[in-house]
């Protein structure tokens, strides 16, 4: 009997940038109804992975499967089309567009305006400290209140997938717990996440299962439990 595909399955990726190495021989798999995490330091390769994930960055080598279909050399747009979100670094926001605007953006390929409307009233359920402020510029909210536009955003979607790059950086610790307490709740929903952090704590309380990239290359991987538990991560990325 055959077992269904992975949401999401990246083998033997390999990507340059001119001739400088950027990610080698990376093979990772995200797991229906779990969450997983990529964590590394700065300049590890976190952020070419989800921008090779996504379509914008096309690897040298290597397959990138969305529910098992290669989905290599397909544009960004048809990725979101096939149940693929991404919420970026630095959250990129239209900032001189309002709240509502912004979350317009994440549904731009959709035309079910009903289910619109209902995905729009769950994600403002889930984020209920910007349901009064929809008229408001991106750029006026705090930087904790932008995170969570850009989580909702991408949640505008209906994603099956979402990808979530370094959501805390720069963030205030009770912001940091917060936007946990989300990507907790929307893996709950249904949607498989793939969570990628500087900031191994957090990370590890909230996946399933962890890979530790460095220098470009996966170098563990296990049950997230069991790293938060490993000497070696504990010295190198808990501090500990």
């Amino acid at each position: 009997m055959a077992t269904e595909a992975p949401p999401l399955q990246v083998s033997n990726l390999s990507v340059r940038y001119g001739v400088v190495p950027a990610l080698n021989d990376v093979s990772i798999q995200l797991r229906e109804g779990r969450i997983l995490t990529i964590i590394g330091a700065n300049g590890a390769g976190k952020s070419t992975l989800i921008k090779t994930i996504c379509g914008l960055v096309k690897p040298v080598a290597g397959e990138v499967r969305l529910f098992g279909e290669n989905v290599v050399g397909q544009s960004p747009d048809l990725l979101v089309a096939k149940g693929l979100s991404v919420v970026p670094e630095g959250r990129r926001l239209f900032g001189e567009m309002t709240l509502l605007e912004n979350l317009e953006m994440g549904a731009f390929s959709r035309t079910d305006q009903k289910a619109v409307k209902r995905n729009r009233e769950h994600v403002l359920d889930l984020f209920p400290e910007l349901r009064d402020r929809l008229s408001t510029q991106a750029a006026k909210f705090s930087g904790g209140q932008q995170q969570m536009i850009a989580v909702a955003r991408a949640l505008m979607s209906d994603p099956r997938v979402l990808l979530l790059d370094e959501p805390t950086i720069g963030l205030a610790p009770a912001i940091v717990d917060r936007i946990a307490e989300i990507v907790t709740t929307i893996a709950q929903s249904g949607v498989d996440v793939l969570l990628v952090e500087q900031n191994a704590e957090v990370a590890l309380e909230v996946a399933d299962y962890g890979y530790i990239l460095e220098g470009g290359a996966i170098v563990m991987g296990d049950e997230a439990d069991t790293l938060a538990q490993s000497a070696e991560v504990q010295r190198a990325y808990l501090g500990i």
